[in-house]
């Protein structure tokens, strides 16, 4: 196998500084040549994974907000100048991702605690729609930055996986000292502030977008099944702005047609995945709304969502195996299929939600690593390999790169998003002690928006 060497090493492994880094790394500092690493196995491997993707949300965050990137690119490479564009959802698994650090003594407890304040106090002052913030907002000024022409006002969906955070960060704190009580106190206020019940426009749905010069001219209900079963979860937990319970069962339940009768692999697929009905969407839709959500004994009248998980990811899985398209690499080691940057017909990159329907020989690290609560033998299988075998070109300063493809001259995507970097961190946590699961789980509103949803749990 040839492997396409970056001046970006993949051996750079190094620890999580222990000062606050409140500005950017001298890119230069990333450059290095191949050198020697240890092969990893066990607790060790699960440690260097989960401590190098912790430094996207520490030692790479954007420097004025404290906020995740949307991306970040060591080579200094940023489209349209967006290095300073923080996104929304990204933020909240990045929130989680600091409480992981903490927890596991990955970073220092009150450096941490002092970067969760900036956080709280950059989302208080930055531009809301109804108590919901866009997707992206410009890390320096607070101010939204569109993610489309009519997509510039709130991303109700986006501000979900964000609450999520909201509540996993209150719960860890809110018993420390009197700093972490002040700070668990701004992240119950930004949640409590959310207008849940605007975003269904008087009708029994919830939509993904308003904005103040579009109104609702997205149009976009948020009917299942997708990755945005946490918002109805979120909305309906909502102490001051609740939704009711029929908006998610005439909505996102779509009156019952949510449930599927098919199977792939001898794998019963439970929901219908919207666009995906053969072998389930992108893996993604496996862990956004899952790393706060318990999903082992979660049901509902529509699904058992463990095994709903477990089912999603096995399928994606025995499909790279099965590897009906012949591309080079694929088997027991290297699979997962799910939304990151992608490799282009002439070698650049781009971006696309890969899945078995739409398959290009582009394997992201994160769909395989992300699922590890699921299907533990296969992704631990698919992250030592990734990592003892492949660490040159998969392996870089802030955890495996975005995407990599073995078809024909061995390709990579040296950058990083930070909706890939999150869910490997916080399912590899989950998978390890369950503590961001029993974080949100435990609060009493996610409680009584389960029970009011007709969840088990």
């Amino acid at each position: 196998m040839k492997i396409f060497k970056f001046l970006l090493s993949a051996t750079i492994i190094f620890s999580i500084s222990c000062k606050n880094t409140e500005t950017d790394k001298d890119e230069s500092d990333l450059i290095a040549k191949n050198e020697q690493f240890e092969k990893l196995e066990g607790e060790a491997l699960l440690d260097a994974v989960e401590s190098q993707t912790l430094k996207y949300f520490w030692d790479y965050a954007e420097p004025n907000s404290g906020m995740a990137r949307e991306r970040y690119h060591p080579d200094g490479n940023y489209p349209q100048n967006d290095k300073n564009i923080v996104t929304t959802g990204g933020t909240g698994f990045g929130l989680m991702a600091l409480i992981a650090g903490i927890d596991r003594n990955y970073i220092p407890r009150e450096e941490a605690v002092n970067r969760l304040d900036k956080i709280a106090d950059f989302l208080a002052s930055a531009d809301r729609y109804h108590g919901a913030w866009s997707h992206w907002i410009d890390g320096e000024t607070g101010k939204t930055k569109a993610f489309g022409k009519k997509d510039n006002g709130g991303d109700l969906v986006e501000t979900s996986f964000l609450a999520q955070g909201f509540i996993v960060t209150r719960e860890y704190l809110k018993d420390g000292n009197e700093q972490e009580k002040l700070v668990a106190a701004k992240y119950d206020e930004l949640w409590k502030g959310i207008d849940w019940k605007w975003y269904t426009n008087n009708k029994e749905v919830l939509y993904w977008h308003w904005s103040p010069d579009y109104n609702w001219e997205m149009n976009f209900p948020l009917e299942g099944y997708n990755e945005t079963l946490i918002t109805y979860i979120m909305a309906a937990a909502s102490p001051t702005h609740a939704i009711s319970p029929v908006a998610y069962h005439k909505g996102w339940a779509r009156s019952g047609n949510i449930r599927s009768d098919k199977t792939k692999f001898e794998l019963p697929l439970i929901l219908q995945h919207n666009g995906a009905t053969e072998y389930g969407g992108p893996l993604f839709w496996a862990h956004y709304s899952y790393l706060g959500l318990n999903p082992k004994g979660l049901s509902d009248q529509y699904a058992d969502y463990w095994d709903l998980n477990v089912n999603h990811s096995k399928i994606d899985y025995l499909y790279c195996v099965e590897n009906p398209k012949n591309f080079e690499g694929y088997g027991k080691n290297v699979w997962g299929l799910t939304a990151s940057y992608t490799k282009n017909q002439d070698n650049t990159i781009g971006y696309t939600a890969h899945s078995p329907t739409n398959d290009s020989g582009v394997i992201s690290p994160t769909a395989a690593i992300s699922s590890i609560p699921y299907t533990p033998e296969e992704s631990l299988r698919a992250m030592s390999y990734f990592y003892n075998d492949l660490h040159e070109l998969t392996w870089g300063p802030a955890g495996f790169y975005d995407a990599f493809s073995l078809e024909g001259e061995d390709w990579v995507a040296p950058r990083y998003l930070a909706i890939d970097q999150g869910p490997m961190l916080v399912m590899i946590e989950n998978y390890r002690s369950g503590l961001i699961w029993d974080l949100f789980m435990g609060a009493d509103e996610v409680k009584l928006g389960l029970d009011k949803l007709g969840f088990k749990y």
